[in-house]
Formats: C-alpha cells, sequence, structure tokens
C-alpha cells in the first residue's frame, strides 16, 4: 500500500510539473493565433499537442497503483465476506446502527 501511494505522489508531481508546462504552451498557442503567422502557429499547436500527450499518459500511468490497489482491496473483502458472511452483516448493522444515530443527532 506504502509503495503505491508513494508511486502515486511521485506521479503527482510529474503530472503537476507537466500541467504548469501545458498551461504555458496553451499561452505561446494563444499568442501564436493572435499574431496568425502561420508557421509559429503549426511550432505552438504541435509542442501544445505533445505536452498533452504526455499530461494524459502521466495521468493514465498515475492512476494505475491506484486502481490496481482498489481492486486488490475489493477482492480481499470479496474473499472475507464470503468466509465470514455473519461477521460482515454484524459489521454492517452496527455501522448502520451507528449513522443513524449521527444522522438522528442533527
Amino acid at each position: 500500500m506504502d509503495s503505491a501511494v508513494k508511486e502515486f505522489d511521485r506521479a503527482r508531481g510529474r503530472m503537476a510539473g507537466d500541467f504548469r508546462t501545458m498551461i504555458a504552451d496553451s499561452e505561446d498557442l494563444l499568442k501564436a493565433a493572435a499574431s496568425v503567422s502561420g508557421e509559429g502557429f503549426a511550432a505552438a499547436r504541435s509542442k501544445f499537442e505533445e505536452k498533452v500527450k504526455k499530461a494524459r499518459t502521466s495521468l493514465a500511468e498515475a492512476s494505475q497503483p491506484v486502481i490496481d490497489q482498489a481492486k486488490q482491496t475489493a477482492a480481499l473483502t470479496n474473499d472475507y465476506v464470503n468466509s465470514n458472511p455473519w461477521s460482515a452483516v454484524g459489521i454492517a448493522a452496527a455501522l448502520g446502527a451507528l449513522i443513524g444515530f449521527l444522522a438522528a443527532k442533527r
């Protein structure tokens, strides 16, 4: 779990940098569009498209460990509930009573 969190934090840092760069590139693209020079606009547009692709890839890489961890947790929960159905019912009833109690106080 800790390694997935660390991996997610590293990817989040890379993504933040990619988004900062993408914003700067979008500003360049807007400036090029304002001057409408064909060559400058095409260069800024290709650079912007490259940064968008890189950010998209970075987002996919960052979300994959979290998705894998969620799948593993769901599988373990399913195994526990199948092995201990009455414990699961008791836990669900206790949580339901707690939520009901807290909601009634408001």
